[in-house]
Formats: C-alpha cells, structure tokens, sequence
C-alpha cells in the first residue's frame, strides 16, 4: 500500500467516520430495516470513499448524507415491491428513542407515558412519505442547517422549507387524530419533534 493511499484514507476516515451514527440514522429511517439500513451505509461509504476527492472545503456532513440519501433512494427504486413491505417494528425501533429524565426515572407512570409518546412520534414519522420523512430525520432528529439539509437532498431551499412545513402538518393531523377523541394539543411540541 503506498503512502498516498494511506494518507488518502486517514483523510477520508477522519472526515467520514463522525458522520456514521447520523448516516446509519438516516438511512434506518428511510428504508425502515436496521440491516437495509447497515447495507445502504456500507455502499454510500464505498461511494463517498472513491469520490472524496470531490470534497473540496465544504463540511463532509451533507457531503456524505447526501450521498447516504441516493443510496436508499437507489435501493427504493430498484427494490419498489419490497419498499412498501418491510416491516417496522414500534417497539424495537422505538425503544431507544425515548429516554427518561433522571426526574421521571422513579415514576413508571410517567416513564410508559413518555414511551408510548415516543412511539407514536416514531410510528407518525415513519408513516411518512419518504421526501417528508428525510426533512424530519435531517432536521428534527440530526439538527441539520435547512441549507445542509437543500445540499443532501438536491433541492432548492424553499422546498425544503415546504417540505417540512407539510411533514409537520402531517404529524400533527397524524398524532391528534391518534388520541382519544381525536383533540390534540395543537401547537406542541414532542421530546423530539416540532409538530
């Protein structure tokens, strides 16, 4: 292995790297399958690794994102029968979105509470369509700039600005109509969305 080889890839893995957990979580929420998930992060790794030349002086997180985003969007669409039934298991996959606070730790009424709010914003997030589910995960759940987040999805500004005025919308009709009665609290907020 030579020298440029190897300094080739301390680079990458030291641009690349940190961005792993937010490329597994948003590969995890678009493709709704932690093995798809771990597939897609490999390919767009492989990918990001034969462009980083490409990477000239912008921050490497939309850079990589965005190319985490074309790889489940090329998995979905080659793969369009199997999209819509991979299966999404609340409890699995919502178990560590929601942490009590040290306060709320001896109260388990207010633990499940919190649990089974998580799990409602998690299920409302993923009942969403694709284009909306990636503006929630990149802004809500990674705190992504609305420019970083028009870069990784190749759109303008305004429509990601739209695209997540609707995704909000959505989940707030998706959460009030779940609660009994169906009059929810219409401007609030969850532990780990804006609605």
């Amino acid at each position: 292995m030579s020298l440029l080889t190897t300094d080739r890839t301390r680079q990458f893995e030291a641009a690349a790297l940190p961005h792993l957990d937010a490329a597994w979580n948003l590969a995890r929420w678009l493709l709704r399958d932690d093995q798809l998930a771990d597939d897609a992060v490999q390919e767009a790794y492989l990918r990001a690794f034969r462009f980083f030349e490409s990477l000239r002086g912008e921050s490497a997180r939309p850079w990589l994102l965005g190319i985490v985003r074309n790889a489940c969007y090329d998995w979905m669409r080659q793969n369009r029968q199997l999209a819509d039934q991979v299966e999404f298991d609340e409890l699995r996959d919502s178990e560590a979105a929601v942490f009590p606070s040290p306060a709320d730790a001896g109260d388990p009424a207010r633990q499940w509470e919190q649990r089974t709010q998580g799990e409602r914003v998690n299920a409302a997030i993923d009942a969403l369509p694709p284009v909306y589910r990636e503006v929630v995960v990149l802004r809500e759940l990674e705190e992504m700039r609305y420019e970083d987040i028009a870069r990784i999805a190749g759109v303008p500004l305004g429509t990601v600005m739209s695209r997540l005025s609707r995704a909000r919308t959505l989940l707030r009709e998706s959460l009030r109509d779940e609660r009994p009665g169906g009059h929810g609290d219409e401007g609030g907020k969850t532990r780990h969305v804006n609605v």
